[in-house]
């Protein structure tokens, strides 16, 4: 009787150790863990300069593609193609879309090989769509209509971001700062059908300000990088709150691989109250862990830059081998980190 209630009690014990380790996780930025990362310079070779890109992507083959805003002003009226597909070694395989965006914030692409461009501005009655693309350019399905924007289930208000389920529904993200927009999740099946829509403008359990990028799991739980909330916040695919971790610091992109290794970028986390961007405790960096425990496991410090005022990636993805890329606005580059 006693060594069943010595084991007993270990048993609690033990339980209530890992939920104290589990919201200790939750608690504190991840501002110490190690940096196993080295900086490869000059790894891209594009056709022209890259114009300002918040988002990255890697596609099955670890070919990596980039939605730029083709000049400062923007892809409106401009001759420039904004979409890119890289290969690892910085070569230049596909430059799409010319003449179709006004600025693009993301471009996601899918198992089939085609590319989803999210279009979060609208101009000259372009915009403000979710566009799939062929591997050649060409149009499959446009979510959204064109160059309106409002509340409705069928416009977006600066859509952000795109993710495709594992069964191939289409969520998009929409809302962005400072004026927040919807802030809700849009829900539609593979052939563009709506289906639901989670989320509001708030600070709560399943609010949102501005959810900047989404991302699957291997278990097909939905991250949403609710940035102006300065937390990643976890949903089922019917929009159920699961979970919300601080500890990533304040999200601009997210990325999470085959392994459910989980890559946050924080461009923006200040310790000045009264800003937007007020995150006290967490240093701006690519933080690196686990989408199933939560843990962080790597810290990589913003990259050096040629203007102090420019901040670091917002945007984030990884290949098969661990290779990391990073997406800035301002220093208008893609960075290229691999592990020592």
């Amino acid at each position: 009787m006693l060594a069943t209630q010595i084991r007993l009690a270990a048993a609690v014990w033990a339980a209530t150790a890992w939920i104290a380790a589990a919201q200790t996780q939750t608690a504190a930025c991840g501002n110490d863990a190690p940096n196993p990362y080295r900086l490869v310079n000059d790894w891209v070779q594009t056709t022209r300069p890259l114009a300002g890109t918040n988002t990255v992507s890697v596609d099955a083959k670890d070919n990596i593609w980039v939605a730029d805003r083709c000049e400062d002003k923007g892809c409106a009226g401009s001759a420039m193609a904004p979409i890119w597909e890289i290969s690892p070694e910085g070569k230049v395989l596909r430059n799409l879309g010319a003449g179709m965006f006004v600025l693009p914030h993301q471009g996601v692409p899918d198992r089939d090989g085609n590319v989803w461009v999210v279009d979060y501005q609208a101009k000259d009655a372009k915009g403000m769509q979710v566009t799939k693309l062929s591997p050649e350019g060409k149009v499959l399905m446009t979510l959204g209509k064109a160059g309106e924007t409002g509340k409705g289930l069928d416009v977006f208000d600066q859509p952000t971001s795109v993710a495709i389920a594992p069964n191939g529904d289409v969520f998009v993200a929409e809302g962005h700062a400072p004026a927040y927009g919807n802030s809700r999740i849009m829900k539609f099946d593979r052939s563009g059908k709506f289906l639901m829509t989670f989320g509001r403008v708030g600070s709560g359990d399943g609010e949102f300000r501005s959810p900047h990028a989404i991302a699957f799991d291997s278990q097909g739980r939905l991250f949403v990088a609710n940035r102006s909330n300065s937390r990643v916040d976890i949903f089922s695919q019917d929009g159920k709150f699961l979970a919300s971790w601080k500890q990533f610091g304040r999200p601009s992109g997210i990325w999470i691989d085959q392994h459910d290794t989980l890559y946050v970028a924080d461009s923006e986390s200040e310790e000045i109250p009264g800003k937007d961007t007020y995150n006290p405790g967490c240093r701006r960096g690519l933080r690196i862990g686990s989408a199933k425990t939560g843990k962080v496991d790597y810290y990589i410090p913003p990259p050096p830059v040629s203007d102090p005022k420019f901040p670091p990636p917002e945007g984030v993805a990884a290949d098969s081998r661990g290779n990391i890329y990073a997406a800035a606005v301002q220093a208008k580059t893609v960075y290229k980190y691999v592990k020592e």
